[in-house]
């Protein structure tokens, strides 16, 4: 690392610590105004819903900000290099496996002619299909006709077919997959021995891929090196990205927003082995998912939720950030909303689990995993957020609540270089790893004109409410009714009149001035945010 490679690095540090800083220093003000502020009780009730809405963007952003502190001041590259395959000794045995449930044909085929072109000489190939022909089709002859084409697709190809009474969706799926690999036979269990090649010994590893996940031919070299090095790795994560990122709006800002995760976030948790499982695109050691019992059945979650089981009994994790595969995103808000309500439900589901493992044994993990198992349980929350900070400027242009605005010059004393520097931070770190900012803000665009879903989402998993898993739709794109997305629109709407509310009493009552600017602001502000509902909302053809 040459001198001026290593200035930047400590100029970015410290640009990051000034922003942490600023970030710090703007909750204790916004803290400090609320309780010196001679508010009504019921100004009480929403300035707090405000301060709680501000307080949990400014700790997610910390969190944010953190991570890209781990892995800038990491002494190990920011992005690991990629392990050769020469490397390895030997070629331990690996099952790679997808589980599906009724998907497109097309799809399926895709997938696994990528699996059979898969360079790992000892691989052993399943497709496990999870589609229930205990349930009503359209008619039976459909039923049967799809379930003939699967056979004949896997045999075709060359590769292990499996099914068996469904339950407990993917994360049982691959359960019984397990117990019947490990020699466990029921009745319910049928294999379709369609691989050439003899099962000789049992896998030591298993890669899980999504229906729709294509990986490139050398996918799996690099991980079991990364496996084979650590005898303790429990699974090792990679990125998702998506082939229809070009054409489709919405699956390209759905990417995009996954692309502030998969870049710093996931390298700043694997820095701290708290990296955990997102469903696809991993590789698992199989004596680690015995210990823990396997997959969690009882979460729609099962990758969030068993990685926790791994970590509280000591086995480690770890994230390769290298495009090995790529998906198909959801090209529709129907498809995307339905995908964020399932990961949103299972996700705040777990908090509660994550809530009820730390009560009990607060030792049982390190304080910077549970950190980070804290924010990513409470993610989805922000839907709640959305709602309080769209609304508190509504309320007070056209109800004067609160009635008080407190130094107003204190707090833009604080919150500008608060503001101005996350902005900057955030942005210029994410271009660094080659995203515009058009790229990004479209992705933020698609996660806040989600809040409703996530607000749903996240009352029925503290709740306790399980639901249901639902595939997400793929090779179509629909707009929905306008019925569906009310909320957002009704937001827009009063947002807009809000604004129009505070010019006339800026024009008639002149004070307070800073109050009613900064309240106006707010409001147009969501008013353009919620408006692109209608963008996405537009459906697309694709050749």
């Amino acid at each position: 690392m040459n001198v001026f490679s290593i200035s930047k690095t400590a100029l970015m540090g410290l640009a990051l610590i000034l922003t942490m800083l600023a970030v710090f220093l703007y909750l204790i003000a916004r803290t400090v105004l609320f309780l010196i502020e001679p508010y009504l009780w019921f100004e009480k009730i929403v300035a707090f819903c405000l301060l709680c809405a501000e307080t949990f963007v400014l700790i997610h952003s910390l969190g944010y900000f953190l991570n890209v502190l781990n892995v800038i001041l990491n002494t190990k590259p920011a992005k690991p290099v990629e392990v050769k395959p020469a490397v390895l000794r030997g070629y331990p045995p690996v099952a790679i496996v997808v589980a599906s449930y009724k998907e497109p044909l097309e799809v399926v085929e895709d997938t696994i002619t990528c699996f059979y072109n898969l360079t790992y000489p000892n691989k052993h190939l399943y497709f496990l299909d999870d589609t229930r022909y205990d349930t009503a089709w359209d008619t039976p002859e459909k039923m049967e006709a799809y379930k003939k084409d699967v056979e004949v697709l896997c045999q075709n190809i060359g590769v292990n077919l499996f099914r068996r009474r469904w339950h407990g969706a993917k994360a049982g799926m691959i359960n019984d997959f397990l117990e019947f690999v490990e020699g466990n036979q029921r009745e319910d269990f049928q294999f379709f021995p369609f691989e050439e090649k003899k099962r000789d010994e049992k896998e030591k590893y298993i890669i899980v891929f999504d229906a729709d996940m294509n990986p490139f031919p050398d996918f799996v070299e690099p991980l079991v090196a990364m496996m084979e090095r650590d005898s303790q790795l429990a699974f090792v994560q990679t990125p998702q990205y998506y082939s229809n990122f070009e054409f489709n709006r919405v699956a390209r800002a759905s990417g995009l927003q996954q692309a502030v995760f998969y870049e710093y976030i996931c390298e700043g948790k694997s820095s701290q082995d708290a990296m955990f499982c997102c469903g696809t695109n991993v590789i698992f050691r199989t004596k680690a998912l015995a210990d823990v019992g396997g997959f969690d059945e009882s979460s729609v979650t099962e990758d969030f939720a068993t990685s926790l089981k791994f970590h509280t009994k000591a086995w480690k994790s770890a994230y390769l950030n290298k495009v090995c595969a790529f998906g198909m995103g959801p090209e529709d808000l129907g498809g995307y909303f339905r995908q964020q309500f399932r990961w949103a439900l299972g996700t705040v589901g777990l908090f509660r689990t994550i809530a009820g493992v730390f009560i009990k044994n607060p030792f049982s993990l390190k304080p910077a995993k549970w950190w980070e198992y804290f924010l990513s349980g409470t993610h989805y929350f922000v839907g709640w957020v959305f709602l309080v900070m769209a609304y508190c400027p509504i309320l007070y242009l056209f109800f004067k609540v609160p009635s008080y605005f407190s130094k107003p010059e204190i707090y833009i004393i604080f919150f500008l270089p608060y503001i101005i520097l996350s902005l900057t931070m955030f942005f210029s770190t994410l271009h660094q790893r080659m995203y515009t900012f058009k790229d990004l803000v479209q992705g933020i665009l698609l996660n806040a004109i989600s809040f409703p879903v996530f607000m749903k989402a996240s009352l029925l998993g503290i709740l306790g409410v399980r639901g249901s898993f639902a595939i997400t739709p793929k090779g179509q794109s629909r707009a929905l009714p306008l019925s569906n997305i009310w909320p957002q629109l009704l937001t827009a709407v009063l947002s807009f009149a809000a604004v129009i509310v505070g010019i006339n009493r800026l024009y008639y009552e002149r004070e307070p001035a800073a109050a009613i600017i900064a309240n106006s602001f707010w409001s147009f502000y969501h008013f353009i945010i919620l408006t692109t509902v209608l963008y996405f909302n537009h459906p697309e053809e694709h050749e």
